[in-house]
């Protein structure tokens, strides 16, 4: 279960609470509840695999604490499919934790989805409209920002006007009638000598409101360069693949699945966690209480694949048979997750506009 899926989850479970007549609460009148609630790893003294806060948001128009408020929507959410447990801890928070097997289910998903993993129709129907100076940083982020969308189901339609200057304040986003106008701060230089794909990095890495770096840092192939780092690990992945075939074994992903990556360490735990996060992130880049796309979902995205990046590539030594090793259930289980990870690396790059070479 995803955090998406998990906030659809617990959206339900208020919505039983008070069609059963628990929870007195008008949902239709709750603009911060429409189509999902915010779910998230458990902050300092949190239990479980992920915490809402949804009993504090609805304490006041419930008229409730939020403890009790937590009280009421527990056994509601601890009955749902997926749910092994609900612990409520500090004012009223829900420690959410999943059953077994969850980890297989999430592998098994990613490697049918494949570079569309975390893809939804989210925004379907919805059409953002961005004006945008003649300045190469905001057509980039216009670009990346268009695919993510459109990952989610809307389209984002791109205009350009002469009274948009790269001079301008430098405030990333804001709105007239409807309109949004998006302002990055512009590159110090002209990034085209760094070639495609590098020169988009170096303008999506940074946040918007952050001046870009334009330098040959981000050609070289050395753990220093973050895009090298990720492209690096989705080629490691592909060559892990080819070598786990070349022993004549495939990735398999079963209903034993947890058991067998739970043998080798807390790795799996990380990467499974960050592959369950990559359709939240997605899917935040218009965020619940907003109308608009976040200009700093790119950034963010950047920042997510450089942090699986760097959790796969101690992982992978693990996944083929050592000397006489035969290759084993935990085997197969690894390389299911390794190719879960390559592809999600692949496609956020390809979100990105830029390529995930099999070799490199």
């Amino acid at each position: 279960m995803t955090p998406v899926e998990l906030s659809r989850t617990v959206l339900h479970a208020v919505r039983r609470a008070v069609d059963a007549g628990d929870l007195a609460v008008d949902l239709h009148g709750l603009p911060d509840l429409p189509r999902r609630v915010s779910v998230a790893p458990p902050g300092p003294g949190g239990h479980g695999d992920y915490a809402t806060n949804v009993a504090l948001q609805l304490a006041r128009p419930a008229g409730q604490p939020p403890l009790r408020v937590a009280e009421v929507l527990r056994p509601h959410l601890a009955h749902a499919a997926g749910i092994r447990d609900v612990e409520i801890t500090g004012p009223g928070f829900l420690n959410i934790r999943l059953d077994r097997g969850t980890g297989s289910g999430l592998v098994q998903r990613v490697l049918t989805e494949g570079p569309r993993y975390g893809y939804s129709d989210l925004l379907a129907g919805r059409v953002f409209v961005l004006r945008v100076p003649y300045d190469v940083r905001a057509e980039v982020l216009a670009d990346s920002l268009s695919r993510i969308v459109a990952s989610q189901g809307g389209r984002v339609e791109v205009q350009h006007e002469e009274s948009v200057t790269s001079s301008a304040p430098s405030r990333p986003l804001s709105v007239a009638d409807a309109t949004l106008v998006l302002r990055p701060l512009p590159a110090p230089e002209d990034p085209t000598p760094l070639g495609p794909d590098a020169a988009r990095w170096a303008l999506l890495h940074p946040a918007p409101h952050d001046r870009p770096r334009i330098s040959a840092d981000h050609l070289v192939q050395r753990e220093s360069n973050p895009l090298f780092r990720v492209r690096y690990a989705h080629a490691r992945t592909r060559a892990v693949h080819r070598n786990a075939a070349d022993l004549g074994f495939a990735p398999l992903p079963t209903a034993d699945t947890d058991a067998d990556l739970d043998t080798s360490g807390p790795a799996q735990a990380q990467l499974l966690r960050l592959l369950a996060d990559h359709p939240r992130l997605l899917s935040s880049v218009v965020p619940v209480d907003a109308t608009r796309p976040d200009p700093g979902t790119p950034s963010r995205l950047t920042r997510h694949l450089v942090v699986l990046a760097d959790a796969v590539i101690p992982f992978l030594p693990t996944v083929l048979p050592r000397g006489a090793e035969k290759p084993s259930a935990a085997h197969r289980a690894r390389l299911a997750l390794a190719d879960a990870v390559g592809a999600v690396l692949a496609g956020g790059l390809s979100l990105l506009g830029i390529d995930a070479p099999d070799h490199l």
